[in-house]
């Protein structure tokens, strides 16, 4: 019995791991981003970890009250910034929470949810998420074969 090879599979697979890849070093390195969480202007550092066209995934250090901070079902507004002092405001509907420890025992409590997309901020956000999914699929990785002459 032969085994058939799905290479579409194979393919949106690696487009998957290389789209995660460039986020992990995009939110880490570039991007900046909070959330803010109620009326008088509490804000707390959240770190982005996903971002899909429907929404995204971020987490912060587990304490016995990021749970409740962030309940289920409740909507958060997540800003993401671009330089130091410039921001979107996403707003994102809480759908699940999930404990998270990482390589280095680091305990977090991760959240995942949807983008309110009626809001004009998202419209502007829209683009870099096609962006990411555009690099993560076209982009080329040097591995030093090639040599650069100056004149």
């Amino acid at each position: 019995m032969s085994k058939v090879i799905d290479f579409q599979k194979k393919r949106q697979d690696s487009i998957e791991k290389r789209k995660r890849s460039f986020e992990r070093v995009l939110f880490s390195e570039f991007l900046g981003s909070y959330a803010e969480i109620d009326n008088n202007g509490t804000k707390y550092s959240v770190s982005l970890v996903d971002i899909s066209r429907e929404g995204c995934l971020f987490q912060v250090p587990f304490t016995k009250n990021a749970k409740d901070t962030f309940a289920q079902g409740s909507d958060t507004t997540i800003r993401v910034y671009f330089t130091k002092d410039d921001f979107l405001p996403l707003v994102v509907s809480i759908k699940h929470a999930t404990e998270y420890i990482d390589e280095k025992g680091d305990a977090y409590m991760r959240f995942g949810g949807e983008f309110d997309k009626s809001l004009p901020s998202f419209q502007a956000f829209e683009p870099f998420i096609e962006f990411i999914y555009k690099f993560a699929e076209f982009s080329c990785i040097d591995k030093g074969e090639s040599k650069v002459y100056f004149l």
